[in-house]
């Protein structure tokens, strides 16, 4: 690619061993939007050879962008070169070798972002991948066992999962019921434990009024 070329997308390869120890650090502070893979510590070459323990990073500058400019912000992490991209989906998918079943599979929950990056504010989520964020964010529902949806949205602000905040905002009905339909579950759940342990405690009572009974009436009278 000729250094006069600007693409606003950007790749390169990091390896940890010989990155500074503070490139995460220095990622975030260079205010760019980025998306860094799991690490890739399972990788093999063609011929069975493990290959070194590696990032992949996406960098989304504000503009379009010369090769010389993020080679010098590579080149500061000990990185390889940079790579133009095309696609930026299909890379965030090779994060986790998602199209390419017979390598190992990384976990996506293992992608760190940074500054802001959400991959809906730059392609458009397809109805199967939609579909995953909405089961995602379900669970974390349940993980969390959160009960009201403003809990959600926080949870999700603070964790910094802009795409699952996007879904759950773009999705108030969906959750919002979501999370009251398991709230009342859990409160009715929670009654009848309560009338169970009330009727339980009330039980032994009945029984010590129903034998003092008895044992009054076969007492023998005074009188006879």
């Amino acid at each position: 690619m000729a250094s006069a070329d600007k693409k606003r997308t950007w790749t390169f390869v990091l390896y940890p061993e010989s990155a500074p120890e503070d490139w995460r650090e220095r990622l975030r502070l260079s205010g760019l939007m980025a998306a860094v893979s799991p690490l890739h510590d399972r990788d093999t070459n063609p011929t069975g050879e493990a290959k070194k323990a590696h990032h992949h990073v996406l960098l989304v500058y504000s503009g379009p962008t010369t090769y010389n400019a993020v080679a010098k912000l590579t080149a500061s992490y000990n990185a390889t070169i940079p790579q133009a991209l095309e696609s930026v989906r299909g890379m965030y998918r090779y994060f986790t070798h998602k199209d390419n079943p017979e390598k190992f599979q990384y976990e996506e929950c293992d992608i760190e972002h940074f500054n802001g990056f959400n991959l809906a504010d730059l392609v458009e989520l397809t109805k199967g991948e939609v579909t995953e964020i909405k089961k995602k964010v379900m669970q974390i529902v349940r993980d969390a066992d959160f009960v009201e949806y403003a809990d959600l949205l926080d949870f999700l602000l603070d964790n910094d999962l802009y795409a699952e905040y996007e879904i759950a905002i773009n999705h108030t009905i969906l959750f919002n019921t979501y999370i009251a339909s398991r709230r009342h579950s859990s409160e009715a759940e929670q009654r009848r434990r309560e009338r169970e342990e009330e009727q339980a405690s009330a039980t032994p009572i009945v029984e010590n009024s129903v034998e003092k009974e008895q044992d009054l009436q076969c007492e023998p009278s005074l009188t006879e």
